[in-house]
């Protein structure tokens, strides 16, 4: 923002503002179909995944695709295909997810051998040390594969974010309120996690039938949204009552 000539004074954490803050209870649309299996409208939220995402590089050598024999390339393809398979398999292990969504090869040409993938894995699970151990797994597989094919790897992280506990008593607050509801965690981000540390927040899931997040086939049923409202007023009412 400043290096686009912006006046950043005053923004950033306001600890007034802050402390006038009771709690922080968000509404979304559920970002997974957990609430479909559990035959329920709306959820509590326990918490936020740790995640992080790291870049992946592997540095090979260019050659022509028609005339370089298999068995003098280096080819930085093939130790991004074991790494993209085994966070596949390190993920179920671990019972979290992991995606390679991003890559980037040089020269990006149909003929030719590249010199050099770049990709970027992005890892989250309900705990921290098993994030780490699907990406360590994912380092070993890749790592083993770079050496038989002459290809150098580096591994460097870009983001890590901790884990987040939505507040016990705002959720316990909201079971009062609402009655017995599903509690799940979420491995999505959100306001709520980003304001945990300093107020006390949760969050509340409007079932999604689809398990389809960000993107055009996400969907709720007009019925659970207005679920969704209704519970959202009703703790409101709860909290801001005498």
């Amino acid at each position: 923002m400043r290096a686009a000539g912006v006046d950043t004074r005053g923004l950033g954490r306001d600890d007034e503002a802050l402390g006038r803050v009771g709690v922080f209870i968000e509404l979304h649309i559920e970002q997974g179909r957990a609430l479909v299996d559990l035959d329920a409208a709306v959820g509590i939220g326990v918490g936020i995944w740790p995640h992080g995402r790291w870049r992946f590089s592997f540095a090979g050598k260019a050659n022509h695709a028609g005339t370089t024999r298999l068995v003098d390339r280096h080819d930085p393809m093939l130790p991004f295909a074991v790494a993209a398979l085994a966070a596949r398999a390190e993920a179920t292990r671990h019972d979290g997810v992991a995606t390679f969504g991003r890559l980037q090869v040089e020269p990006n040409g149909t003929n030719a051998v590249p010199s050099r993938v770049t990709a970027w894995l992005d890892a989250r699970a309900p705990r921290r040390d098993a994030v780490e151990a699907i990406v360590h797994g994912v380092e070993l597989a890749a790592g083993s594969s770079a050496a038989e094919h002459g290809v150098a790897i580096t591994v460097t992280p870009e983001s890590i974010s901790p884990v987040v506990d939505f507040s016990a008593d705002a959720r316990s607050r909201l079971h009062d309120v609402l009655g017995p509801l599903p509690e799940l965690g979420t491995g999505a981000g959100h306001d709520a996690g980003i304001l945990a540390p300093a107020v006390p927040s949760a969050m509340l899931f409007v079932r999604n039938p689809t398990g389809i997040s960000h993107a055009p086939d996400e969907f709720a049923e007009r019925a659970d949204c207005l679920v969704g409202i209704d519970a959202l007023a009703a703790v409101m009412a709860d909290w801001i009552s005498p």
